[in-house]
């Protein structure tokens, strides 16, 4: 389906209003080839949109916004515990994450109501409790826009990092991801040692979670911290949690000692919304666009926002965290 001068609004979680010359949606692969061959299409500069939940639109969009729909959940291969489950690009995560567990299929509950589509999740090396997509992923396929050709992509040829892969960089703008493979198990290995998951399975008065409370737990405590996109615009954490070096971070504690910090392999990470929130941007509001209250990583629109003066008001987030502790914090959101 092929729309002139849509409005996205509906389609980005921020809820921000914009225009895109030509909105097409694609259900299949072979839509993409189709596609090539209209007039128009040909130089395949398009942008492409998947669930909207991590992109935060600036302006018009002059150029193509491809949408990807691709549907499809289904069990490839089982090897003894090990199933490989495949997804198509347009499915809603979180849809995916409750049609495993109710197929008996676990290693997802950790990632339970991540807003955004299986097609983003590689791309972004989704995230949350102790769990990366990397930890789950099997290969995927993309269709290489410039070669109109589909290339299969193991784990390593994603090169993965934190909310980082090979998507963001070398083959950026170069592949649309048709369909992700997950390598998953029907045997639960539960992770519940990160946040505060245990506390809340306690508060649900669970003492042998099942994959599906562990689930539950995760959903409640993002619906405790986070808020619903339906009810006010906005993309989920806008920055990532920065790694600097151990001495930087030592440093640091002589002046604010409260400061948390966990071990990574590139050093020490920092919670972004401490940093923000002890930074007093908290609660703040000028007009339509915010701080949540109850997060402070979470930028808001609460009505007539636009796109630029979210990325004004990140800026001076930004600009601020750096003048007081030396950190600077970068965006996780796409900015167009």
């Amino acid at each position: 389906m092929m729309q002139a001068n849509a409005d996205l609004k509906t389609l980005n979680t921020f809820g921000i209003s914009a225009k895109a010359a030509v909105l097409v949606m694609v259900g299949k692969t072979a839509d993409l080839d189709e596609l090539t061959r209209t007039p128009g299409f040909e130089t395949r500069d398009w942008r492409i949109l998947g669930g909207g939940s991590n992109v935060l639109l600036t302006g018009d969009i002059h150029k193509p916004v491809v949408r990807i729909a691709i549907p499809g959940m289904k069990v490839l291969e089982t090897h003894g515990n090990e199933v490989i489950v495949e997804a198509g690009a347009g499915i809603v995560w979180h849809k995916l994450v409750m049609w495993t567990m109710k197929n008996g299929v676990f290693g997802l509950e950790n990632l339970s109501l991540i807003p955004g589509t299986v097609g983003a999740s590689p791309i972004q090396n989704i995230g949350a409790y102790g769990v990366e997509l990397k930890d789950v992923f099997h290969s995927l396929d993309a269709w290489d826009i410039r070669s109109g050709q589909t290339r299969t992509f193991a784990t390593d040829d994603c090169a993965f990092g934190y909310r980082d892969s090979v998507f963001k960089h070398d083959a950026k703008d170069r592949f649309i991801i048709t369909n992700v493979r997950f390598r998953l198990s029907t045997v639960p290995d539960l992770k519940l040692d990160y946040g505060t998951i245990r506390d809340e399975l306690s508060s649900m008065k669970i003492s042998s979670p099942t994959p599906q409370d562990v689930s539950a737990a995760v959903v409640n405590i993002r619906r405790s911290k986070l808020p619903d996109p339906a009810v006010i615009g906005n993309a989920g954490s806008f920055f990532k949690n920065p790694t600097i070096s151990q001495d930087f971070y030592d440093s640091l504690k002589a002046d604010f000692p409260e400061m948390p910090g966990y071990p990574s392999a590139e050093g020490v990470k920092v919670p972004a919304g401490w940093l923000i929130e002890r930074a007093g941007w908290k609660g703040f509001r000028d007009g339509d666009i915010g701080v949540h209250a109850k997060q402070a990583l979470v930028l808001v629109n609460y009505g007539a926002a636009n796109g630029a003066d979210l990325v004004a008001l990140a800026t001076n987030i930004r600009e601020d965290v750096m003048r007081k502790y030396g950190i600077d914090i970068h965006p996780e959101v796409n900015i167009w």
